[in-house]
């Protein structure tokens, strides 16, 4: 048998070019698991920086609730601000002179001061000590009056005995009865002082207390924020690993 020898055609021109440029096509199209490794890990980067930002909130609400929950721990002022004021009354009410009167102003004075001064320091009872100062001024003002009615009572007083002396019992038996008169209304008026002074830290006290359910209130629901927050990033984790291989196996398949 003769040898039979298989000789190359060579390719022409038009053709080397077309197997050229296919043979560049295939380099620059990158491999079919190359794209899809690349594509989860940029949604897994994206995620991790969402749930970063999430975490950050989440530390700034737990530190917000930790400082409020602090700021109520804080010792409590025992002070009965209404008390002061019932005492004021209650030695305006036994006062029988002017000097008398002088000193139960001078008490209610010095109260105000102090109150003034705790009303600066101790805003968890502002309600009350507002209540206590107005009424402490209320007995200064009153101890002006209760000196022009005494004035006025002694005035009748020396009338009257003016006129025993005299023996007009008709005038002194008139002069008797304004004085008693004066002074029976004058024990009425200061007897109505005391229970406006009670209902006065009464209301105070109910007004302080609703204050403290409120402010209460909102410490819990800054303090059930960051729980919520916590559970929010932890669904968002759960859905973002659900759907990473998910469209990792779409993506293959296409």
């Amino acid at each position: 048998m003769k040898d039979v020898s298989v000789f190359s055609t060579p390719l022409s021109a038009p053709q080397q070019e077309r197997t050229g440029e296919q043979a560049a096509d295939r380099a620059a199209v990158p491999p079919v698991e190359s794209r899809n490794e690349s594509a989860p890990g940029s949604l897994l980067s994206q995620g991790q920086k969402e749930q970063k930002t999430l975490v950050e909130m989440i530390q700034g609400a737990q530190e917000k609730a930790e400082a409020q929950r602090e700021a109520m721990n804080l010792p409590k002022n025992s002070t009965r601000y209404g008390d002061a004021p019932l005492e004021a009354y209650a030695r305006l009410v036994r006062a029988k002179s002017r000097s008398e009167v002088d000193q139960v102003s001078g008490y209610a004075r010095r109260r105000l001061e102090q109150f003034k001064s705790a009303l600066r320091t101790d805003s968890e009872n502002s309600a009350k000590i507002r209540a206590a100062i107005s009424q402490l001024k209320k007995v200064v003002n009153r101890g002006e009056k209760k000196k022009r009615e005494l004035d006025r009572e002694r005035l009748t007083e020396v009338r009257q005995k003016q006129a025993a002396k005299e023996n007009r019992r008709e005038t002194e038996r008139l002069l008797r009865q304004e004085l008693l008169r004066r002074r029976g209304q004058r024990a009425i008026r200061e007897s109505g002082y005391m229970q406006e002074a009670e209902i006065s830290d009464r209301m105070a006290t109910q007004l302080t207390a609703t204050q403290m359910e409120l402010r209460q209130q909102a410490q819990e629901l800054s303090a059930s924020a960051p729980a919520s927050l916590e559970s929010a990033v932890q669904q968002y984790a759960a859905v973002s690993a659900a759907l990473v291989p998910t469209e990792t196996g779409f993506r293959g398949q296409a």
